[in-house]
């Protein structure tokens, strides 16, 4: 089974005075973070509501400070509950994105044919992980000589 797994990040973002402003770079940091690694989590905005249910700025500023929210999206592919597509993308994410809140909003199914390719026919995710969500680094297998 594949899913779509869409995580929330609360971005910190210093020395802005606007909105806009903390949102294009939190959108800019997190990309630079997860790129070339992770190239294909869809970075969005995310939304706020208050508790009465307002809806609210994706971030809000204090003392030249902000922190914003932001959605990240990521295919993993054949895993066997929604559970497990949760963890991996939260690790995977996670990994790249130190000292950053996460928070996975949802998992759904996708169908095979409305997964996605990067315009050379590879897919846009790979989870590599076993049933224990154990992950392997290639690095770390290579021989430095």
């Amino acid at each position: 089974m594949d899913c779509r797994v869409v995580v929330e990040a609360a971005v910190p973002v210093y020395d802005v005075e606007t909105v806009d402003e903390a949102i294009r770079i939190a959108i800019s940091k997190t990309g630079e973070m997860l790129n070339p690694d992770l190239k294909y989590v869809e970075i969005s905005m995310g939304a706020r509501t208050s508790p009465g249910g307002e809806e609210l700025p994706p971030a809000f500023i204090a003392a030249d400070e902000a922190l914003v929210a932001l959605e990240l999206e990521m295919t993993v592919f054949n895993v066997e509950q929604e559970e497990h597509a949760s963890r991996i993308a939260r690790k995977e994410i996670g990994q790249r994105l130190e000292n950053i809140p996460l928070k996975v909003l949802s998992v759904e199914r996708v169908d095979d044919e409305s997964v996605e390719t990067d315009g050379e026919g590879d897919t846009r995710a790979e989870t590599g992980a076993s049933d224990d969500d154990t992950l392997v680094d290639f690095d770390d297998l290579v021989d430095d000589r």
